[in-house]
């Protein structure tokens, strides 16, 4: 596999969107593109571009200092588990997608993807920097959460199987190989379908796994406290919801794109339908061992566990699988819609602080003496 191939023929426009038996990307060209939608995503998310030093936490210190022991429990708890799993978002899908995608447009998506992830994870270092005395503890102790570690499993070994196979189909093409002594099979329709779970655990990612933190971040909030971090969710909830839109259009473009994938999506349906079930059942394990010493006004681990399911049951129709959870259609936490839909957030300074760079806005600091020497 070369990072260039300059013997390669034909339109990219014609090509599948991985696993092109021509091989990966060539002229990273944005003129044609087989599908648009990535490249919009692209724009969105680059449009969307934030910095966490930008969202003032200092009150987030005091807030802190001020919550009792199990408020203390609910958020470092969140923190900790939201810091794990960006970590591994904040990687994973360039090892695992980039060297098997053949559109440009989609290459450009999946790295402008990965990199709001690392900004998400640099946003918990400056939360942490601001609130706590001793942020090494922070994370010295995060991988001591059963938990949290349930979790981060459950993702990373959909990425380490397509990661590992895709490698090795890079390095010696479908077949049957033998490798350090041991026989290694190759099998490209293997390949494509743990390309097929892996986009799927992601969606679940995405869409269900972050939900349960983000409700408490935002309840605090709802209470006057931890109103820095509250914003940072929230912008952070902005970036997850293009990361979710791109699974699950890939998850309905990949049928039509290639017909293995037609067969791929019947033959792992009962699996799929699993994997948001188990991701569902940690959610609300999550959600009993933040609340295990006591609820917050607001909220507690039954109306969390009425929630996730409100949410999955959302996030399968909408990537066609029938869901088992029979919830209402009003969410059961209807306060988080101002904060899920985050397409109004300011994130620039001069958006939100400096009222001379506000379009439209009125200057109230004006008085007589302003304009004091100045002739026409």
């Amino acid at each position: 596999m070369s990072v260039f191939d300059t013997n390669k023929k034909g339109s990219h426009v014609d090509r599948l969107a991985f696993l092109d038996p021509q091989g990966g990307v060539d002229i990273q060209r944005y003129d044609m593109l087989k599908y648009r939608i990535f490249d919009q995503l692209t724009d969105k998310q680059l449009g969307f571009f934030w910095r966490p030093e930008e969202v003032d936490i200092l009150k987030d210190a005091k807030d802190f200092k001020d919550l009792n022991d199990h408020e203390r429990h609910i958020f470092t708890s969140n923190l900790k588990r939201q810091i794990l799993l960006d970590s591994v978002q904040g990687r994973a899908p360039v090892e695992a997608f980039n060297s098997i995608v053949s559109l440009p447009e989609l290459e450009s998506w999946i790295m402008t993807w990965t990199f709001s992830e690392t900004i998400h994870s640099r946003s918990y270092t400056h939360i942490i920097r601001n609130v706590y005395a001793n942020p090494s503890q922070i994370f010295d102790e995060m991988m001591d959460i059963e938990e949290i570690i349930a979790c981060a499993d459950d993702i990373t070994v959909y990425y380490d199987r397509l990661i590992e196979m895709s490698n090795w189909y890079n390095l010696l093409g479908a077949g049957t190989h033998t490798v350090n002594g041991k026989k290694v099979e190759v099998d490209l329709y293997e390949i494509k379908k743990d390309l097929y779970r892996t986009l799927m655990s992601v969606n679940i990612l995405e869409g269900v796994r972050f939900y349960v933190s983000f409700a408490c971040s935002w309840a605090f909030a709802e209470l006057k406290k931890m109103e820095g971090n509250a914003k940072i969710i929230k912008l952070i909830c902005r970036d997850e919801n293009l990361h979710l839109a791109s699974t699950q259009k890939l998850l309905k473009i990949l049928p039509t794109d290639d017909p293995d994938y037609a067969k791929i999506a019947k033959e792992t349906e009962e699996e799929c339908i699993k994997m948001f079930t188990d991701a569902v059942d940690q959610e609300k394990e999550w959600a009993r061992y933040l609340f295990k010493d006591g609820s917050m006004i607001g909220l507690n681990e039954s109306l969390l566990s009425d929630f996730v399911e409100w949410i999955a049951n959302k996030r399968m129709k909408t990537v066609g699988l029938p869901s088992p959870y029979n919830t209402p259609q009003a969410s059961p936490l209807p306060w988080t819609q101002k904060w899920i839909s985050g397409g109004d957030v300011q994130v620039a300074p001069q958006e939100t602080e400096i009222s001379s760079y506000v379009i439209g806005g009125v200057k109230k600091d004006v008085d007589t003496n302003t304009f004091k020497g100045f002739s026409l």
